[in-house]
This record gives structure tokens, sequence and C-alpha cells, in this order.
């Protein structure tokens, strides 16, 4: 499972990018994995608007709704067989 950094965490690590510093020496010295400083960068262009993509808070709702909609689901089989005994 992915490891979620916060923001503000990944702010700095696009600093050091910007600033020059390899992606490689980043990772080693801050324990990260290297391929999250790659992503990091377009991630951080579609939740600024600059990609059209959608972005993280887009994402997280999409989770959230995903599961409600598991739940309501799982809850409709129950009613549904409750009304088949009956």
């Amino acid at each position: 499972m992915p490891h979620s950094y916060p923001a503000e965490f990944r702010c700095k690590v696009l600093a050091l990018v910007e600033a020059g510093r390899p992606a490689r020496q980043i990772a080693q010295d801050l324990g990260i994995s290297e391929q999250a400083i790659y992503v990091w960068p377009c991630q951080h262009l579609i939740d600024t608007g600059r990609l059209p993509e959608p972005t993280s808070e887009d994402q997280t709702e999409s989770v959230v709704a995903r599961r409600r909609i598991v739940e309501l689901e799982a809850e409709l089989a129950i009613h549904r067989q409750v009304l088949s005994l009956a």
C-alpha cells in the first residue's frame, strides 16, 4: 500500500528537485520512494489546474463514494433477501 505524505513534505521535496538535487539522492536521504519524487511534480501540476486531470481531492471523493456505494449495495442485498423470505 502506498505511503501517504503530508502536502508540506511533498512541497519541500519538490523544492529540492527544482533546486537541482538528484531524485535518487533525495529519495535515499529522506527514505522515500524515488518513484514518488517523479509522480509528485505531475500531481502538483494537476492539483494546481495546469494539467486537465482529476485532482487529488477529486480522487479522494471518488474513493469515498465508491466505498459508500459498496455499503449501500450490501444493505440493499440484505433488504431484498429479507423481502424474499416474507
